[in-house]
Formats: C-alpha cells, sequence, structure tokens
C-alpha cells in the first residue's frame, strides 16, 4: 500500500513540474488525470496493478 500511496505523489511531482515548466499544459494535465481516473475503475485496472507492482519488484531486486 505505501508504494502506491508513494507511487501516486511522485507522478503528481511530475505532472506539477511539467506544468509549471510549459512542457504540459492545463488542458492536455486534466485530461489525462480524468483518464487515468476512469481508467481505474475499468476490467483493466488489475492487470496495470499488477504490472506496475512486478516493475517496481525487479527495480527493487536491482544491485549496483
Amino acid at each position: 500500500m505505501s508504494l502506491n500511496i508513494s507511487f501516486v505523489l511522485l507522478l503528481g511531482i511530475v505532472l506539477v513540474v511539467l506544468i509549471r515548466g510549459g512542457s504540459l499544459k492545463a488542458g492536455p494535465a486534466i485530461v489525462s488525470v480524468l483518464f487515468g481516473f476512469f481508467l481505474a475503475s475499468t476490467s483493466m485496472a488489475p492487470d496495470i496493478r499488477q504490472m506496475v507492482a512486478s516493475v517496481s519488484e525487479m527495480v527493487g531486486q536491482v544491485r549496483f
């Protein structure tokens, strides 16, 4: 659960930086947020959640 909150926070920070930097305008940002919101209520949500968890686990196992 902490991974999800951290990931959402990270994506929120990236979104704010992109908007403030001028790389992303407010309109497309709102559309992106709404797309993610509605995507979370589809039948694809569990698959996406599992994919993100698998990728984060794989990244966590990388040793430098």
